[in-house]
């Protein structure tokens, strides 16, 4: 049996966030490329978003105000992009031929350039200041724990530390098959879709969007990118960070929208592919509205299986809490159901779950072993003051 040796405490002390710090390396520039100061916006000193198509920064006719989660101000103002807006995000899903903007044949000195920029978007997410913009961003938008939302920073930058130098091309590997007979031969090469789009959900705003519309770009597509309205302005600063390591401008457009008017866009730039991850419902919309060309990441039905050894009973109970209910079960592998021998349970397994759970209910302020989110709903919120009252 394989037993762990090392594990993490039930509780770390999480790092302070920057604070002054922070703003005081905003203010002396150099964060050139950033518009937003994460610990600034406020519903007093609300920050701005904008549009990014045809390769420049736009505001839009409309806007909408974006809720601060921790105390209800309107601490972002965003575009609210109409339905007369859409022609240059319908332009430049249609502008990308089938082809692609590189493929083996085509432009391959883009896979290079490609890698250039992984490697310099590394560098810059390990300077520390840099880092810490993008984590107090993610905490203001979602409210998860300083911890978790550092690990979507750092997870960032060393996938793009692993794509640097020649990996996006070694990621374009192409295949030959021998003929038959005297000069045939077959050949096999990763081809690229053309005008496609990504679309993300609000529970990564950073690593899920930044992943997948890389990844597209690596194979000479060129995506069209909408992330959950509440939390677009993360991955928004994160384009102005492609930018400034050199991405070409023309390589991808970032569309604040509802999400109608997003259908709207993909069904007449004729989307060649959509990769969505979010609710079975909107999937199975896509699926039907744009023919098929989907790919879908949803959600997860994760299992846990306790055997007959019964180890360490304190430490599973506390990471098995934690697997459920941190972050509020908001991720895809969050533990959906947990079987458990009967050892575990002759053992008092259950009744520490069981005050683990009746311990974080109670809990009003301050939730030491795990981290739950801001109610974002009316919903959710009376859900919830049902559940404490009983």
């Amino acid at each position: 049996m394989l037993r762990a040796v090392m594990r993490p405490l039930p509780f770390v002390r999480p790092r302070p966030t920057p604070g002054r710090a922070l703003s005081r390396a905003i203010s002396m520039g150099k964060f050139s490329w950033a518009t937003v100061d994460p610990e600034k916006m406020s519903g007093s000193n609300p920050a701005n978003a904008q549009n990014f198509v045809r390769g420049e920064w736009q505001d839009t006719k409309s806007t909408m105000n974006i809720i601060d989660p921790l105390n209800g101000e309107e601490f972002l103002v965003v575009p609210n992009t109409q339905l007369d807006e859409i022609g240059p995000f319908v332009e430049g899903l249609r502008s990308c031929p089938k082809y692609g903007l590189h493929n083996p044949l085509h432009n391959p000195e883009r896979y290079v350039m490609l890698g250039e920029v992984c490697h310099r978007l590394s560098v810059l997410l390990g300077d520390q200041e840099i880092e810490d913009f993008f984590t107090r961003l993610i905490q203001r938008t979602v409210g998860k724990s300083w911890a978790q939302c550092k690990g979507e920073v750092v997870t960032c930058r060393k996938w793009l530390a692993s794509f640097s130098g020649d990996n996006v091309r070694n990621l374009g590997r192409s295949f030959a098959l021998p003929g038959d007979h005297s000069g045939q031969e077959t050949r096999g090469y990763r081809w690229p879709f053309g005008g496609v789009a990504v679309i993300t959900p609000f529970n990564f705003p950073l690593e899920i969007p930044l992943i997948q519309t890389l990844s597209a770009l690596f194979m000479g597509n060129r995506p069209l990118v909408k992330v959950d309205e509440k939390v677009q302005i993360v991955f928004e600063q994160m384009v102005r960070l492609f930018l400034h390591a050199g991405l070409p401008k023309s390589d991808l457009d970032l569309l604040w929208s509802n999400g109608p008017l997003c259908m709207e866009v993909l069904k007449q730039g004729d989307s060649k592919m959509t990769l969505f991850t979010g609710s079975q419902p909107v999937a199975e919309l896509l699926t039907t509205e744009l023919r098929g060309r989907v790919k879908l990441e949803d959600a997860g039905f994760d299992w846990k299986i306790l055997g007959p050894d019964v180890l360490d009973i304190d430490y599973v109970a506390w990471q098995s809490d934690q697997d459920a209910y941190a972050y509020s079960g908001q991720k895809c592998s969050a533990q959906s159901i947990l079987f458990v021998h009967q050892n575990w349970i002759k053992e008092g397994f259950l009744e520490k779950i069981k005050a683990l759970v009746t311990y974080q209910a109670k809990m009003t302020i301050g939730i030491p072993t795990r981290s739950l989110s801001p109610s974002l709903s009316l919903a959710l919120s009376l859900s919830l003051s049902l559940s404490l009252s009983l």
